[in-house]
């Protein structure tokens, strides 16, 4: 364990002493910190952080801190929504509301079909809202479509798993992060995206030297701040870059030959489609020296240990399946996986998508079965006493699929559940023309930008309000314990999936109610015998376990009874194809293989290794768009902001969206700091603040996707573009084309008029005049001369945090 000490991070505000703390773990990022939940007159009044939970020893970040201010909020949503006949959308009863759903879920079905149903949810719900939706979803419905924001988020965490492994769940844990000689972040910006976890790493660093960072970043983050080598590349080369390094380490004969030989198969075909990727080749490509590279190589080759990160900047960019994939080959050419210290670490976002993944409430069956599996799925009929022909076979539809048939009117339902996708989807102009194609229901605690497309609105308890369990990016399961009731009117996920289940009158095979539990531990109780045999096993797990243990990583049954810290130590992967969870994809094109097919490869209990072939990005710069735009998170705010804006002083901290521009560019753009400059691209426009420095390279641009006021103009993904990744159908959010342009106005300088009369006209600082003009300041405006005015300034002042670390 990295942490030597405890440090109790606290947020109270209470008038008198605090009631009762609360068992829970903080429902932000997915690194899972423990805390307990503070309780005053039945309301939520602060949070601390537990002292005991080995993942942050009572550490908190600014988000999780702040994360309960939402729950106080005043514009709760506290009874139901429906849109009337003149388009407003006025209050109803429960009743009234789900009524209306099921009426229009039952015609959906009568009409269109099984497949035109949706249910997209989230990655910040628990595993028992996870289980209940796959039940409800496959077995009741009988709908493939069942998607949530893990889409955008990380996706490709799982196809990469399943595409070199078989199974899903990440090898490595944040345990092997303490013991690791090197730590790769790749696309990872840990320090604003897990500052908890990014703060357990650098205590450790500062007073031993370890780990060697490497960061992989076209932007130099508050995370490559802090790297011995900072692999700065060009937007969208990220396997240009792991082909050049992967050959030069095979190139040097650093590799494990017995490992390779009796664990992997695939080898000859990987080191075939890697000739010719020699460093030069990579550096031109890349934009990285070839020193630089070459060093990164002789670590990598030399590292006795290596944990490797990914997380969105892998994830949303072009090949991004293609790039984690070469990187679980790098790890298994370099027999680097099973050990203390070594593995990919393949991250989650949420707190809980990576629960979503293995309950089945996205993508494959529950426990990670396989749904191109005949026997898997008999399988699943008998524990649901379905008969098998009821329940869908193959691989399910992404949210930008399904925004696909909704544009061709083949969905008549789409029920969103705890996210913003009007925010956060990419091309979102074309996602709203699409929903309003659909009846939409929108389960939140808020009135969200996807209102405007909303037919009935169901107000949901938020953290602290319901019970259940999530699990973080390392496969640990974590408990968190009901603190307070929820407002009156107001139910939880939980609730409103059995009170729909119920409504729908869903059977089974022999005529009884689908769902038979009826609260949180009982459905965690069903979903353990679910898992029995399974990789998730979790058979041994109870809730009073998970407190006293604070967590468990799975699998956890009799022979793992206190939980597994790394997968595969045995060497022994889930790739034998009446067990695995996946018969895997083509590599290039995405298409699912054959039970035939992935037999002939071997595999049998061996990892594979795959071919990565480097595509370039599918939309570049042009003449009319000649920059590069991507898109992030910032420490201060979550996703779309539902909470994180309602809690005053994250919102303080950063209240508006801005544009991070390279000096070099503004220069040439005359572009001043804090004036306000449109951005456009094939798909739409913003008016954001420049914020300009050396933090993007030359010829990029960075706008925080958190901000998505229809009214402020300053959503990014108004400009995103929204192809998708072949294997994953994750987004490609990180390169889009775009430009930029002046808001100005202009002025004819009377006889009588100074830099101060001006300034005081049109409310700007004598420093920004001067500047939009390329003036110096003592040069004479002239009279009749022409001076451009920047439209509108905005200070853009967005704090850093300093975590402990820092005054180490």
């Amino acid at each position: 364990m990295a942490w030597e000490k405890e440090r109790i991070d606290t947020n109270i505000y209470s008038q008198g002493e605090v009631e009762k703390w609360v068992y829970s773990t903080c429902n932000i990022c997915s690194v899972g910190c423990g805390c307990y939940v503070a309780v005053k007159d039945n309301k939520i009044v602060g949070i601390k952080g537990n002292g005991k939970h080995s993942i942050n020893r009572g550490r908190l970040g600014p988000k999780g801190e702040n994360q309960w201010y939402a729950n106080n909020s005043e514009d709760r949503l506290l009874q139901p929504l429906i849109r009337n006949k003149q388009g407003e959308l006025v209050p109803s009863t429960w009743d009234e509301a789900m009524n209306i759903i099921v009426s229009k879920a039952q015609n959906s079905l009568k009409t269109k079909g099984t497949n035109s149903i949706a249910i997209y949810s989230t990655g910040q719900g628990f595993l028992e809202d996870y289980y209940t939706l796959a039940k409800i979803g496959r077995a009741g419905l009988q709908t493939h479509l069942l998607d949530a924001n893990t889409r955008l988020c990380t996706a490709t965490t799982e196809f990469c798993l399943l595409q070199s492994f078989g199974g899903d769940g990440t090898p490595a844990s944040f345990e092997d992060i303490d013991e690791t000689d090197m730590l790769m972040l790749f696309g990872h910006n840990v320090a604003e995206t897990g500052t908890v976890l990014f703060e357990r790493i650098m205590e450790r660093k500062k007073k031993t030297g370890k780990p060697y960072l490497i960061v992989v970043d076209p932007r130099r983050t508050a995370t490559a701040e802090e790297a011995d080598l900072h692999l700065k590349l060009y937007p969208g080369t990220n396997v240009a870059l792991l082909n050049g390094l992967l050959y030069d380490v095979l190139q040097n004969g650093k590799v494990d030959t017995s490992f390779i030989e009796n664990s992997t198969v695939g080898f000859e075909e990987m080191k075939e489609a890697l000739a010719g990727w020699t460093l030069e080749k990579a550096s031109k490509v890349t934009g990285v020296s070839v020193e630089t590279l070459k060093e990164a190589s002789e670590k990598l080759g030399k590292t006795s240990s290596l944990v490797t990160t990914t997380l969105q900047g892998t994830f949303q960019s072009a090949d991004a399946t293609t790039a984690c994939v070469a990187i679980n080959n790098l790890h298994l050419v370099r027999g680097l996986i099973g050990k203390v210290g070594s593995g990919p670490l393949h991250m989650a976002g949420q707190p809980s998508s990576s629960a979503n993944r293995t309950a089945g409430g996205v993508g494959t069956y529950p426990a990670q079965r396989n749904s191109s599996n005949p026997a898997h799925i008999k399988e699943m009929a008998k524990l649901w006493n379905m008969e098998p022909v009821k329940l869908p076979l193959g691989p399910e539809k992404g949210i930008e699929e399904q925004i696909e048939m909704m544009e061709n009117g083949e969905i008549g339902l789409f029920w969103n559940i705890g996210t913003n996708p009007l925010v956060s989807l990419p091309n979102r102009q074309r996602a709203k023309k699409a929903l309003e194609n659909t009846f939409v229901v929108v389960q939140d605690p808020f009135i969200t930008e996807t209102a405007a497309v909303a037919d009935v609105i169901l107000p949901a308890a938020l953290w602290g309000e319901k019970e259940g369990t999530m699990e973080n990016a390392d496969r640990t399961i974590n408990l968190l314990r009901k603190a307070v009731d929820p407002p009156e009117g107001v139910k939880s996920d939980f609730e409103i999936l059995l009170d729909f289940a119920h409504r729908m009158k869903l059977k089974d095979k022999d005529g009884n109610p689908l769902i038979q539990y009826s609260n949180p531990e009982a459905c965690f109780e069903e979903w353990k015998e679910i898992s029995r045999g399974r990789p998730c096993d979790m058979t041994g797990i109870t809730y009073e376990k998970l407190e006293q243990y604070n967590g468990m990583h799975w699998p956890v049954n009799e022979k793992n009874p206190e939980g597994t810290t790394r997968l595969y130590s045995d060497f022994v992967f889930p790739t034998q194809s009446d067990y695995t969870q996946s018969y895997t994809k083509d590599q290039f094109t995405g298409r699912p293989l054959t039970k035939e097919e992935f037999e002939a490869k071997g595999a049998n209990g061996r990892a594979l290794l795959h071919p990565t072939k480097y595509l370039p990005p599918m939309e570049q710069p042009t003449e009319e768009f000649p920059l590069w735009l991507t898109t992030g998170r910032l420490v201060w705010h979550w996703h779309t902001r539902t909470k994180t804006a309602r809690a005053p002083m994250l919102q303080t901290k950063a209240p508006h969206g801005y544009v991070e521009i390279n000096k070099e560019d503004a220069d040439e753009l005359g572009i001043i700091q804090g004036e306000v400059v449109k951005i456009s691209s094939p798909r739409g426009w913003v008016k954001v603040p420049a914020r300009i420095g050396d933090i993007v390279q030359k010829g990029l641009i960075f706008v925080p996707f958190h901000y998505g006021s229809w009214t402020r103009h300053e959503a990014a993904n108004e400009l995103t573009a929204d192809f998708t990744d072949p294997l994953s159908k994750q987004p490609t959010f990180k390169q889009s084309a775009c430009k930029i342009e002046k808001l100005r106005e202009t002025h004819r300088v009377k006889v009588d008029e100074t830099i101060d009369t001006l300034t005081e006209q049109y409310g700007i600082s004598r420093e920004a005049l001067l500047k939009a003009n390329r003036l110096k300041e003592n040069d004479h405006i002239g009279n009749g001369n022409l001076l451009e005015i920047p439209v509108s300034m905005l200070n853009t002042p967005i704090p850093a945090y300093l975590p402990d670390y820092k005054k180490l």
